[in-house]
């Protein structure tokens, strides 16, 4: 059967669907395509996606992500409890720092890859993927003996990713921010109330992270970021699908699951066995660490024209027999090809191997090639590009 898209389809707006403090601003400035991510509207294309992969590599862009929810976690043994929850060493973690982590269920799957930021030795949030994080957490709680608070921290997250985003920041909240390392946090006063901003963000870009709690700033704040970055060409636009795949970054529910183990996906890193207290999978990923993968992430290039994404994983086969799918599929305007992350079996994920997939375009040979097809740019220093962006 013959796949369809579904172009020019629709989102109709519900009470039951959370809007976030930006998500008027996202309509101000233009935004009519949205997804719902966490229970909540998530803006997407503000123009075209062109436009947008060429803003957030060259110049600045500013993306409302009001899904990338923040499950709290606090009491006396919060740090206890969210060690509980993840396979990477929580004890290396300072305050003011994040970590990339796995959430891993009892048979080792991936429950969520949040980033955790430690906000005080008992306060942490757990920046979560699409996923039901903040049940899973409660639902462990209920039979643990630790003294801890759950709850969905009700914040508002607004990404400033590229190369000119220190030049924005610094307009905005002063030349300190530059000193803010890779994967810290810091507080920010905004008119008055408190901001957390991070040095995070989904593009591969250089680029920050705003934690809003006060959702009655959300147009203020989105107003006062494009003008701060107004002589850095700032525009509004998602952050980017072709861009965090050019980069091999993964995205939860799509390049993995809980049918995944981090061992499938090139993730093992994360898992810290030596040192590291008692967690929810110990016994599976101990076992699963010493055998090889049956299945693995891989990169693709895929031969035709430009594609537009895939909307359902597609079938990668050899010989007609379904051996994995494509996950995350985009064309890349730098590399002038169609790139993809999949999951196949690992007999046919060695590096060159040739693989066959239907896409929008007809059948189309795969070839597996080495991830991230382009760099992340995300480390160097905020002081040097601040001064190279100067107006």
């Amino acid at each position: 059967m013959a796949m369809i898209r579904h172009t020019g389809a629709s989102l109709a707006f519900q009470p039951r669907i959370r809007k976030g403090a930006f998500h008027e601003a996202s309509w101000r400035y233009g935004c009519r395509r949205f997804s719902v991510y966490n229970r909540t509207y998530i803006s997407s294309t503000f123009s075209d996606p062109l436009t947008e992969y060429w803003k957030v590599t060259t110049d600045v862009a500013i993306w409302p992500v009001m899904g990338e929810r923040q499950v709290e976690i606090t009491g006396p043994d919060a740090a206890e409890f969210v060690q509980f929850l993840t396979p990477r060493n929580m004890a290396k973690c300072a305050v003011n720092q994040c970590k990339y982590a796995l959430i891993t269920a009892q048979d080792g799957g991936i429950v969520s890859d949040p980033i955790i930021l430690k906000l005080a030795e008992d306060r942490f949030w757990l920046s979560t993927s699409d996923c039901d994080l903040e049940l899973w957490a409660k639902g462990v709680a209920v039979n643990s003996p630790m003294n801890v608070s759950i709850r969905d921290a009700e914040v508002s997250v607004i990404q400033v990713q590229g190369p000119k985003s220190p030049r924005l920041m610094a307009n905005l909240f002063g030349e300190n921010v530059l000193d803010l390392k890779y994967y810290w946090l810091t507080p920010a006063d905004f008119q008055g109330s408190e901001l957390k901003i991070s040095r995070t963000g989904w593009s591969g870009e250089f680029g920050y992270e705003i934690y809003l709690e006060n959702p009655d700033q959300g147009d203020a704040l989105f107003d006062a970021l494009m003008e701060a970055g107004e002589t850095s060409g700032v525009a509004p636009g998602a952050v980017n699908h072709v861009r965090r795949i050019e980069s091999g970054i993964l995205s939860w529910g799509i390049d993995m699951t809980m049918e995944e183990t981090p061992y499938d996906v090139g993730l093992g890193r994360l898992v810290e066995l030596d040192g590291t207290p008692d967690f929810i999978g110990r016994d599976a990923l101990t076992r699963l660490g010493e055998q090889p993968p049956k299945k693995r992430l891989i990169g693709l290039e895929v031969a035709g024209p430009p594609l537009s994404p895939n909307e359902t994983p597609w079938p990668l086969t050899v010989d007609g027999a379904t051996v994995g799918n494509i996950t995350s599929l985009a064309y890349s305007p730098r590399l002038d090809k169609n790139i993809a992350l999949g999951l196949a079996a690992a007999e046919h994920a060695e590096l060159g191997a040739s693989l066959d997939v239907e896409t929008w375009s007809g059948p189309q040979k795969a070839m597996v090639v080495k991830t991230p097809f382009l760099p992340k740019r995300q480390s160097g220093s905020a002081r040097e590009r601040f001064a190279s962006t100067a107006a």
